[in-house]
């Protein structure tokens, strides 16, 4: 088996807790910049040969995506193609608008293409290899919230409490409940922090209680939303950013998984439509 490589996943995470929150001073925010979609194009350079084997294995594969609907089944592996054939898919395919990674318990990187609903799915053995590459469709891999379960308690202590909390005893009472009651399917229980009256002793019991473990995931869209799982299972810190990169809201969400990072129905069906249509442009340069 050939190692494959890809480029690198642009994702960091922020801490949280005393300094976090905004200043009192009076400021202007940039107007926010939506991303919009952006057809892939073609390497430069490539045989006639590997775009005909690209453009026949994708449509093969749209065709299973049709059939079997927005359900996560529809898998393709792509780990044993020829670099050739491997760098048109990976160009073809292009960086949709959600990124995570894994840290636990095995080491996951996956990537949105440019068509929402297509995810692009790699596991990282410890010396650096993909040992996993695949597509796969639904609104976000099982391996993420399969890898919250795994490593994330379905309890957790209260913390101790230092001098000069507000709120604290109230907000983790109130997560701890949430989270015993969270079932899959349940509509999320949002916490807006910045909304909340709560000192910087509260912020940091919090951060330092509930942690920032091994899911983290980056979806694009007005700025940035930093999404990550925290020691609690269906627990997480849920943190917006604009476009320069100022925290504007700083949020728990208590659910399976923050539907800002999910593809929905009406995306699936769009990427459906422009993955034919980008096939068709395929032949026609064939």
């Amino acid at each position: 088996m050939n190692p494959s490589t890809m480029r690198p996943f642009p994702i960091s995470v922020v801490a949280m807790g005393p300094g976090s929150q905004e200043t009192d001073e009076a400021a202007y925010m940039p107007m926010p910049r939506m991303e919009t979609f952006s057809a892939p194009r073609l390497p430069d350079n490539v045989s006639p040969e590997a775009v005909a084997a690209v453009g026949e294995m994708l449509g093969a594969y749209v065709e299973r995506m049709e059939m079997r609907g927005f359900n996560g089944d529809a898998e393709l592996n792509l780990l044993e193609l020829r670099p050739s054939v491997r760098e048109v898919i990976n160009q073809s395919l292009g960086f949709g608008e959600v990124s995570a990674f894994t840290t636990a318990p095995r080491h996951w990187r996956v990537q949105e293409t440019a068509f929402a609903g297509l995810w692009r799915v790699l596991e990282v053995a410890e010396n650096g290899q993909f040992v996993i590459d695949r597509l796969e469709t639904g609104p976000i891999p099982a391996v993420l919230g399969d890898a919250m379960r795994s490593v994330a308690g379905t309890e957790l202590p209260a913390p101790e409490y230092p001098a000069g909390v507000m709120n604290a005893p109230a907000l983790v009472e109130e997560i701890r409940l949430q989270a015993a009651a969270c079932k899959p399917g349940d509509a999320p229980h949002v916490i807006n922090l910045t909304l909340l009256p709560v000192s910087d002793e509260d912020l940091d019991t919090l951060y330092h209680w509930l942690g920032h473990r091994e899911i983290s995931i980056l979806s694009r869209g007005y700025g940035n939303c930093r999404i990550t799982s925290t020691r609690l299972q269906n627990v997480w810190w849920v943190q917006y950013f604009n476009s320069m990169d100022t925290l504007i809201l700083n949020s728990i969400e208590i659910v399976g998984m923050p539907e800002v990072a999910l593809a929905s129905d009406e995306d699936f069906a769009d990427s459906i439509e422009r993955l034919r249509e980008y096939l068709d442009m395929m032949v026609d340069t064939v």
